[in-house]
């Protein structure tokens, strides 16, 4: 005998207990075509005729009475197999790694993570924390919070939120030295940026500012030793404004600055998707983090 597809059975079932095929593509939501489609399928495939078309609808036949007690069991099998599927994929346990650039992991991600952990406490998160791209196709990380859109096929990107750049500085410092009121009046100030990374200084080239007599109060390419100088007052810094929120001491300055605004990207493995507790984390992040950066 050849195999017939599950969801046949289902259609005979239904016609089975509505009593015809109107009846039962308004209790099922399959059109009627589809309903007779599978039932005429089934009795070539079982060489045997289920129903007695009459005018007031189907009558079932002796063969399609006995044979509705298999059909039962396999629908009772079949309900008990999505069940048993189902509560799988709800417990939610196990390890999901997570990777983000320093200072969204350590200014970020911790308040967010709190509500991860409230809403799902067996799920365990490893933070990579790291500025280097991780290899999502290599499995160094489930998913990945990232400023660039990933390239590699196979993975899934989503644009969550944007991250603004704000100068800013403690307060002590403007105490000490003034408060900026353009971009000009930062030639006078000292200044907080990156060593091999020149962004700033073409930046103040960009606005058609001279660059050669730039003074700093530290360099360095790690962004959270930049955040900590601005919190120590050595100078003016550029930081994502949702760190310089979550510090009273530090005000944001020159509001109408052009300064850069980044994109965040959550991206995960496309074949990971379906993987229950890494599609909750998902979930929650691309809710969460749009919600932190207000």
């Amino acid at each position: 005998m050849p195999p017939f597809p599950w969801d046949h059975v289902r259609s005979f079932l239904a016609v089975l207990e509505h009593g015809s095929l109107m009846a039962a593509a308004r209790a099922t939501g399959v059109s009627q075509p589809t309903l007779g489609r599978h039932i005429s399928d089934l009795e070539a495939s079982w060489q045997t005729v289920l129903f007695e078309r009459t005018g007031r609808g189907l009558t079932p036949t002796a063969q399609a009475t006995r044979l509705s007690e298999a059909a039962h069991a396999m629908a009772r099998h079949a309900a008990d197999l999505a069940r048993l599927a189902g509560g799988a994929q709800r417990q939610l346990h196990g390890r999901v790694r997570l990777t983000a650039s320093q200072p969204v992991a350590c200014e970020l991600l911790p308040p967010v993570l709190r509500g991860l952990r409230d809403a799902w406490p067996d799920i365990e998160v490893e933070l990579v924390v790291s500025n280097s791209l991780s290899n999502l196709l290599k499995r160094e990380a489930d998913i990945a919070l990232r400023m660039l859109r990933p390239t590699q096929t196979g993975l899934v990107a989503r644009r969550i939120a944007e991250i603004t750049i704000r100068a800013c500085a403690h307060r002590d410092y403007l105490r000490r030295r003034g408060t900026p009121q353009t971009s000009a009046d930062l030639l006078h100030h000292d200044l907080i940026a990156g060593d091999r990374n020149d962004e700033v200084t073409a930046g103040f080239a960009a606005q058609g500012l001279p660059t050669a007599g730039l003074r700093f109060g530290l360099r360095s390419d790690d962004l959270m030793a930049q955040w900590a100088a601005v919190q120590a007052g050595l100078g003016i810094g550029f930081i994502a404004d949702y760190a310089c929120r979550n510090q009273p001491e530090v005000s944001l300055l020159l509001p109408d600055m052009p300064l850069p605004r980044y994109p965040v990207w959550l991206t995960v493995h496309r074949e990971l998707r379906t993987n229950a507790r890494i599609r909750a984390v998902y979930d929650h992040l691309a809710k969460a983090v749009p919600q932190a950066l207000g």
